[in-house]
């Protein structure tokens, strides 16, 4: 399960996607999940999925990388489904039997809910999969920099979510790891009740909280020795440049974004 969890990684290529400016690759991130969450009805959901699609395709990452992050939460989205299921009592009823009652309004929410989720997540993931950490570092703070003006650590900001994102792959190998030396020294972490499996993660989570601070220290040292100050009087390699490819991506998504509203403002 832990090896399918790719949130945070970055897969170097040289498509279309990859070489968009990464402050616009944001901006359209953000356009992509207002698309899907202004929508109310599963055409509009079929706007943001042929979108996705589009972009899928265009960043020649494998579909199976997407697949894979979505395996982690699969579970807790088959829960919610069945509890919306089980929990709307609105709608034309679809099966009844003693305190269960199915009905039509139920299955669309959960249908609904699990394809939104879905798409979210698979769209989202293409910003990181398709962007260096430090280049999104970069571009989240060239986005922010207005609120420098009001005495906002931008710099500071952007530094902690460019490394939050950056170790996540880490800690996830971390966790692996730690498991797999407490499985062979004999614990028994995949079986027996859920109060069982639940106090032997201790074994798990303590190594692993220790290694995680023995890691930021380290990463503390290594820049305080290379006479890191923040971002005061900082140069980049990479400059960021827009192009007309990168007005054209924007262009294009707000475009859908527009069709989803239309469509949603007529179905209602």
């Amino acid at each position: 399960m832990l090896k399918d969890i790719t949130i945070g990684q970055f897969f170097p290529g040289e498509s279309i996607i990859h070489r968009l400016d990464p402050r616009f690759k944001i901006v359209i991130t953000l356009v992509y999940i207002l698309m899907l969450f202004t929508g109310e009805n599963f055409i509009c959901l079929a706007i943001g999925a042929f979108f996705t699609i589009i972009a899928i395709v265009m960043s020649k990452i494998p579909l199976k990388m997407f697949i894979k992050s979505i395996k982690p939460i699969f579970p807790f989205l088959l829960l919610t489904a069945i509890l919306n299921i089980l929990f709307v009592r609105t709608g034309d009823v679809l099966f009844e039997w003693r305190f269960i009652k199915i009905t039509v309004d139920g299955v669309n929410i959960s249908v609904f809910m699990i394809i939104r989720i879905t798409l979210l997540i698979m769209g989202s993931s293409l910003l990181t999969y398709t962007t260096s950490p430090i280049t999104l570092t970069d571009a989240i703070e060239r986005l922010l920099s207005p609120l420098k003006k009001i005495k906002v650590p931008v710099h500071e900001l952007a530094m902690m979510m460019s490394i939050a994102l950056r170790f996540i792959p880490t800690l996830i190998e971390e966790t692996d790891k730690i498991m797999s030396a407490q499985k062979a020294r004999g614990a028994e972490i995949d079986t027996g009740s859920l109060m069982t499996r639940a106090k032997n993660l201790v074994a798990i989570l303590i190594p692993l909280f220790v290694s995680s601070f023995r890691r930021a220290d380290e990463l503390a040292t290594a820049m305080e020795c290379r006479c890191y100050n923040g971002g005061e009087g900082r140069t980049r390699l990479r400059q960021l440049k827009s192009t007309t490819k990168d007005y054209v991506a924007l262009a294009i998504a707000i475009a859908f974004y527009a069709a989803a509203i239309v469509v949603n403002i007529i179905m209602k």
